[in-house]
């Protein structure tokens, strides 16, 4: 479709060098002689700049910053800009001086913002969803990889096959075994979200804990040996048990909550009648383009819309605008 890599996590300019990954030597060398560093804190960044103003920045630290001392494993090359070797490390392992709030931190969207006393004056750690659209495309995909391999690291620290504690390597992008020698990468989970269509109607769902009124794009993953087309024709059918015929490619994003890429499709409805499953979502409904219209000026007595920066979001909007082809 028009203006596909215009979503959110999109892309930039960074230069990924995965070669430069096998050359550890090289990499200590340039994380140390002006590697510049991103500081993760259970997943969520730390930026400078008022979100409510619209502009964030990740901020940047060099090696050697004493707030780096609390990351438990190694820095994860992302790759370079403009030459720069731009790398993360993640400090989870630090205690905030304020007490945190469990609750709050795996909530859907998490509003708390924690203060380092080291870091940058103005700085924080933010929940990337919150501030997601108030990043550069450049800042937006450095997070989402950054985020994407830090929780990875985090929740893959022992080898699947033996289970012995295994390691960081490859600049990051693999975890070694030292016992029985077993190489483990980062996963992608492939998920479907489907724009249904029916004339001039679109089929929305929620899920259960969403924020009140929230509707959005119904969404599932894609099952081991089935194809893109057949994910969202069951999907569709399992949550709703809506039909669907002809499917169709729109556009992608890479979504690291924890770490999937979301396949764009627009489906035709070929029946209509709706018989959710409450173990799958907890409505769905019908939305004509005019009441669609009402969501996304915030009138609608009912619905409110999907998150900005979300492809669902995304592809609603450019439905609407006629710039799917």
């Amino acid at each position: 479709m028009r203006l596909a890599e215009t979503v959110t996590f999109g892309g930039s300019d960074l230069d990924r060098c995965a070669a430069e990954r096998k050359d550890a030597a090289t990499l200590a060398r340039n994380l140390a002689e002006g590697g510049q560093v991103i500081v993760l804190w259970r997943g969520k960044p730390l930026v400078a700049g008022d979100p409510a103003k619209g502009a964030c920045r990740l901020v940047r630290l060099g090696a050697e910053d004493p707030i780096l001392r609390d990351a438990e494993e190694g820095a994860i090359f992302l790759g370079r800009i403009e030459g720069q070797a731009i790398f993360a490390m993640d400090i989870s392992g630090w205690t905030p001086p304020e007490p945190v709030d469990e609750a709050q931190i795996g909530a859907f969207l998490d509003p708390t913002v924690q203060l380092h006393p080291g870091a940058p004056e103005g700085s924080a750690f933010r929940e990337l969803r919150a501030i997601m659209t108030t990043l550069t495309a450049r800042d937006a995909e450095l997070a989402a990889t950054a985020r994407a391999l830090g929780n990875w690291h985090l929740s893959h620290g022992f080898c699947s096959r033996c289970g012995v504690a295994s390691a960081m390597t490859e600049g990051g992008w693999q975890r070694l075994c030292p016992d029985c020698g077993a190489h483990h990468f980062p996963r992608t989970d492939p998920v479907v979200i489907m724009l249904i269509t029916r004339g001039e109607r679109v089929l929305l769902g929620r899920s259960p804990g969403w924020p009140e009124g929230m509707f959005s794009l119904l969404a599932g993953f894609v099952e081991p040996g089935e194809t893109i087309e057949a994910a969202v024709r069951r999907e569709v059918f399992e949550e709703t048990a809506v039909r669907v015929g002809r499917v169709d490619y729109l556009a992608n994003q890479p979504w690291p909550f924890p770490a999937s890429l979301m396949i764009g499709c627009r489906g035709e409805a070929i029946s209509e009648e709706i018989a959710i499953d409450p173990a799958e979502i907890e409505a769905a409904r019908w939305v004509t383009r005019s009441e669609l219209l009402q969501v996304f000026a915030g009138e609608h007595p009912e619905i409110r819309p999907a998150r900005r920066g979300a492809i669902a979001h995304f592809l609603l909007e450019n439905w609407l605008a006629d710039r799917l082809d």
